[in-house]
């Protein structure tokens, strides 16, 4: 019977438990590590999108407090930005004011005394196609007067003044047909023809101005915050 001997193998060594021991403690640990990261990236994606959140709405209450506080009234309400047009009738004595082709409101005018007509010097009320080309007299108080376009500071006596003075709003009107109302001769923006107030409220409705379209102080003053410059005006017999 043949002998074999036993092999023995070397021990392993008590520190590579400890080892062992110590992978499992730095994996828990960088677990651990991560959790936290990722909560705190998580929270933070959370408080940046409620303070997003939170400037959205403050911007959107910023808009609509500035939107009502610029937006137009018309009868003492306010109304939505329109794209206005504005009709002017001469054989009627009417301005009416139009949403693109949608009617909004209806205004008594006084045109020329001395007729319909665009040569510079006729005193005449110009026909056809214009703009407003320039507003003035934003915020001045009713009845001001202006000479030249310039305010005054001075207040019409309504139905007292014996001049042909233009008060509360100014609305520049510009031809835009070559030869009819643009143009040597026939330049309406050159002949100063306005949509303005007048102190002679007593004659609207009847043809009494030097050229312009004259509308009580307080409809003008409430036309000027409907339309814009460039706002088209036509004026038809």
């Amino acid at each position: 019977m043949s002998y074999t001997p036993r092999r023995h193998f070397p021990r392993k060594p008590r520190n590579h438990i400890k080892n062992r021991r110590n992978r499992t403690w730095l994996i828990l640990f960088l677990i651990m590590i991560g959790f936290f990261l990722m909560r705190y990236t998580v929270s933070k994606e959370n408080l940046t999108s409620q303070q997003n959140n939170t400037i959205t709405q403050q911007a959107y209450v910023e808009i609509n407090q500035i939107a009502s506080a610029t937006m137009p009234t018309l009868n003492n309400e306010l109304v939505p930005p329109i794209l206005p047009k504005i009709v002017v009738d001469i054989s009627e004595q009417t301005l009416t004011l139009y949403d693109d082709d949608q009617f909004i409101k209806e205004y008594d005018i006084s045109s020329s005394k001395y007729g319909i007509g665009s040569r510079a010097g006729s005193n005449k009320t110009p026909l056809g196609q214009h703009v407003i080309a320039k507003k003035i007299g934003n915020d001045a108080p009713q009845n001001t007067i202006f000479r030249a376009r310039v305010n005054t500071g001075k207040r019409a006596k309504i139905d007292a003044e014996t001049e042909d003075l233009v008060t509360s709003r100014v609305m520049w009107l510009k031809g835009l047909e070559k030869g009819k109302n643009l143009g040597s001769g026939v330049d309406s923006y050159k002949r100063y023809i306005y949509i303005h107030g007048t102190p002679e409220e007593s004659k609207i409705g009847s043809k009494a101005s030097h050229g312009c379209i004259r509308m009580l102080n307080k409809e003008v003053i409430e036309l000027f915050d409907l339309v814009n410059e460039n706002t088209p005006v036509e004026i038809i017999r």
